[in-house]
């Protein structure tokens, strides 16, 4: 079988960030993903399980209801390794299209108080896998990534 593209990427040497993922054609559209990556691959622990859970549920909320961005947003969840997440989004687009609204989203879940969105049984296919106060700290830690952000680090390494 031969291998996927995402699975070409040295994870050795990605760093923090926000990286194109991928662009696909879908009709007349183009649909960019997202690598929001916010550890580093094999070189760190990964974000906890209730953490990324709590991080979906907020930032796809804050990204859904967002005024600028609701009807471009496709998708936004973790990512299997459990090193971040991916941000599906109609548009021929680059990552510093979008290090704005992830600093709003992150942001947000840093400052959050309150119920999470979304966590009842009847909402929620695993509600009790939630960590707000973990996913306040790994979101701080990612605005702090997303304020510092160099150019290099905004694309996969070659």
């Amino acid at each position: 079988m031969e291998k996927i593209p995402s699975f070409t990427i040295d994870h050795l040497r990605l760093e923090r960030g926000i990286y194109v993922s991928r662009k696909d054609r879908i009709g007349s559209e183009t649909v960019t993903t997202f690598d929001v990556r916010m550890k580093l691959a094999n070189r760190e622990p990964v974000l906890g399980a209730g953490a990324l859970h709590t991080l979906e549920h907020l930032v796809a909320t804050w990204l859904r209801n967002n005024d600028t961005w609701k009807e471009r947003i496709i998708y936004w969840g973790p990512m299997g390794c459990a090193t971040g997440n991916y941000l599906l989004v109609k548009g021929d687009l680059q990552p510093e299209d979008v290090e704005g609204v992830l600093l709003d989203a992150f942001r947000f879940v840093r400052n959050f108080e309150g119920e999470v969105p979304g966590t009842t049984p009847k909402d929620c296919g695993t509600c009790l896998l939630h960590d707000l106060p973990m996913a306040k700290y790994e979101a701080a830690k990612y605005v702090e990534v997303l304020e510092n952000m160099e150019e290099k680090n905004r694309r996969y390494p070659v």
